[in-house]
């Protein structure tokens, strides 16, 4: 009897490397000389790549793929590619020509290939940009995503490290689909929190980042796979420390009553034992501290800016639909690096 292949084992997101584990690895990697025209390269733990090619254009470049985390092919390539494009709006950039990488079993219906790929072209238009071409090899399981290559300006460039004592930190979108999907795979979630995650997952991170544009946004990231603490752990960059209200954190409600009931994942529990270290909680319940380590896949962009200019930009973002919140504020380095408080 020939194998059943079963689209969604689980993906998204949660399918990252351990971040640990990838520093580790990255540390020995050799290194040629310098090129002062990198302006961000991977030792940062930035969102991309930006390489200047004149005082006034560099280009971003990043790439994002995974497996599967939904069960509707043409809902994952819609999600796959808007986590990809997110991490050109997450640098500042604009979107400009996109790649496909696919990964696709040869046995399986090529109708589901090109479900998958029509929600990602859709997703690339809707980004402004070009889908260019690709490439694909015959995989035991399906893996989709883009290559993205986005321009900005070089002084107007989003790094994730540059936030500075005083500055309010905003959430664009809720927390928690990491959580929710894996209650789905065993069907526990309510299709009514599916419908809600999976509208977060396929929202471009575009209209986010156009409400930053007439703001001095001093350091800015998307929280995907590492979770909000494993993405503010990178922020503080070991110079800073923070405070983060979790009652000001935007959370979908069913995620913390599956988180609760222990349905979570492996690369949460990677993103604990990793950025666990740095947190400190005072008085939060341990399922609002699993959403907090939650992977999320096209989660939302994490801003930082000053607390002057915070209060007018998240009206601009609530005034185009987004639940977004002031989450917490950037301290000088203190004792601990990340503080979570119950208010």
């Amino acid at each position: 009897m020939e194998e059943k292949i079963v689209f969604c084992k689980g993906g998204g997101c949660t399918a990252k490397l351990g971040a640990g584990a990838l520093s580790r690895v990255l540390s020995l990697l050799p290194k040629g000389e310098p090129d002062p025209n990198l302006l961000i390269g991977y030792d940062s733990k930035d969102d991309a790549a930006v390489y200047r090619l004149n005082d006034e254009l560099a280009y971003v470049q990043t790439l994002d793929f995974f497996p599967p985390m939904v069960d509707d092919p043409y809902t994952f390539g819609k999600i796959a590619a808007a986590n990809a494009l997110s991490d050109i709006y997450a640098m500042g950039g604009t979107v400009t020509t996109a790649l496909n990488i696919v990964c696709f079993p040869e046995q399986m219906d090529l109708n589901i290939l090109g479900e998958i790929m029509r929600g990602g072209a859709e997703k690339v238009i809707e980004a402004g940009g070009s889908l260019a071409g690709g490439h694909s090899i015959a995989d035991a399981d399906v893996k989709y995503g883009l290559s993205v290559t986005g321009v900005v300006h070089p002084d107007r460039i989003y790094p994730n490290n540059q936030g500075r004592p005083g500055d309010q930190l905003i959430l664009t979108k809720r927390l928690g689909v990491g959580i929710l999907c894996t209650a789905n795979r065993v069907g526990e979630a309510s299709a009514q929190a599916m419908e809600d995650a999976i509208a977060s997952m396929t929202q471009l991170n575009k209209y986010a980042a156009e409400c930053c544009r007439g703001y001095s946004i001093h350091a800015c990231t998307d929280v995907t796979g590492f979770g909000l603490l494993g993405h503010l752990h990178e922020m503080m960059d070991g110079r800073l420390s923070c405070v983060i209200h979790a009652s000001q954190v935007p959370v979908f409600p069913e995620a913390l009553v599956h988180a609760g009931e222990f349905l979570l994942t492996a690369a949460g529990q990677r993103n604990r034992n990793h950025a666990g270290p740095f947190v400190t909680f005072q008085d939060i319940p341990f399922p609002m501290e699993e959403v907090l380590f939650d992977p999320q896949t096209s989660g939302g962009l994490l801003i930082a800016l000053s607390r002057e200019e915070a209060p007018k930009l998240l009206s601009d973002l609530r005034a185009i639909g987004q639940p977004a919140q002031i989450i917490g504020e950037i301290l000088e380095k203190a004792g601990q690096e990340i503080l979570v408080t119950s208010e």
